[in-house]
């Protein structure tokens, strides 16, 4: 896992160059030819967060409707959505779910455009779908996935600002802040904060994980690693939602992991954290700029699109040390296989 960690900078750098990104650049091009009216997400486990972010993606800078398809709808109960219009997107690190693929073969059925964006550029999903985008994020050791979860956020990326730009090339000023993820990653995995701050968690029954916008898919998935790698019962909320009930389980025995950005999502945070301050809760903020009252995971100020790809690697960091903290071996969770075929 700390090896799988460690790549992500050059997984950045691999997508970003000519080849991989011209390849995105032409599968967005045919997005922004065909005119989708909305856009329909299908993954599971770590995939379904970068697909959350994929759609708030897709309604902030497209203007188009997106969600998450439940493929279980298709899968169990056999419905057969009329979906002609419609872009629908599989992500999966495998590419070997079958519900996945289902859902993208009833899609493509019935006139829907359909793509594959997953590490395995010779899976089912792929076969099945018209359009496939590689993430090249190589062999992933570790079940608990790191490198193609952030590979998948940046191919998102990378392919809906080709759509937005209408032929798939990016505009030069987007291509130059992109170069400069590679370091900016580099910088973020060099922080020991994440190591020091796990013997704080070592004995935590629960925790919850928070923030809004962009930023709620990176509490979802750090919550999912938490719970992989330490068995920690993490529950994820984003900001508003918090405020709307399970606030009031928050106290000093309940650390709170806060996501909190320098853009909208970010300051819209500014009512939440002062009432986990009135619930003198334990909270730990991943952000680039000091909370009064919290300890900080310090990241780079960046656009907050670009936000989840370095949010999440202390987020990783932490839930490595913690599980070896807590006694456990991330690298082989009990009960997790790589590969989860559900139908």
């Amino acid at each position: 896992m700390a090896a799988d960690i460690d790549e992500q900078p050059a997984g950045y750098d691999r997508l970003l160059s000519a080849e991989h990104a011209g390849a995105i650049a032409r599968v967005a091009a045919v997005i922004a030819e065909r005119r989708p009216r909305h856009v329909v997400f299908t993954a599971r486990g770590t995939s379904d967060h970068a697909a959350l972010y994929a759609a708030y993606l897709t309604e902030i800078r497209l203007g188009l409707p997106a969600g998450l398809a439940s493929p279980s709808a298709i899968t169990v109960y056999g419905a057969r959505p009329d979906l002609s219009d419609a872009l629908v997107v599989g992500v999966s690190q495998s590419g070997g779910s079958p519900d996945l693929a289902e859902v993208l073969r009833v899609a493509r059925a019935s006139g829907a455009l359909t793509l594959a964006v997953t590490n395995a550029p010779d899976s089912p999903l792929v076969e099945t779908a018209e359009l496939a985008v590689d993430i090249a994020a190589g062999h992933e050791r570790a079940v608990a996935a790191t490198k193609t979860y952030t590979a998948e956020l940046l191919a998102l990326l990378m392919l809906v600002e080709g759509v937005r730009a209408g032929d798939g090339v990016l505009p030069a000023e987007e291509q130059a802040a992109l170069a400069a993820l590679p370091e900016l990653a580099e910088r973020t995995l060099a922080d020991a904060t994440p190591a020091q701050l796990a013997p704080r968690y070592r004995f935590a029954a629960q925790l919850v994980t928070t923030g809004r916008g962009y930023a709620y898919p990176t509490a979802r998935e750090a919550a999912l690693k938490l719970m992989e790698t330490s068995y920690l019962p993490a529950l994820a909320f984003s900001g508003a939602d918090l405020l709307h009930g399970p606030l009031a389980m928050t106290d000093p025995d309940v650390p709170v992991l806060a996501v909190v950005g320098s853009g909208p999502g970010g300051r819209s945070m500014g009512e939440v954290l002062p009432r986990l301050g009135e619930r003198r809760a334990d909270v730990v903020v991943v952000g680039s700029a000091d909370v009064e009252g919290a300890t900080r995971m310090a990241v780079p100020e960046v656009d907050e699109r670009y936000a989840p790809l370095l949010d999440i690697l202390p987020l990783q960091r932490l839930a490595l040390a913690l599980a070896l903290t807590r006694g456990e071996d991330p690298d082989a969770p009990r009960g997790l296989k790589k590969v989860t075929a559900t139908m």
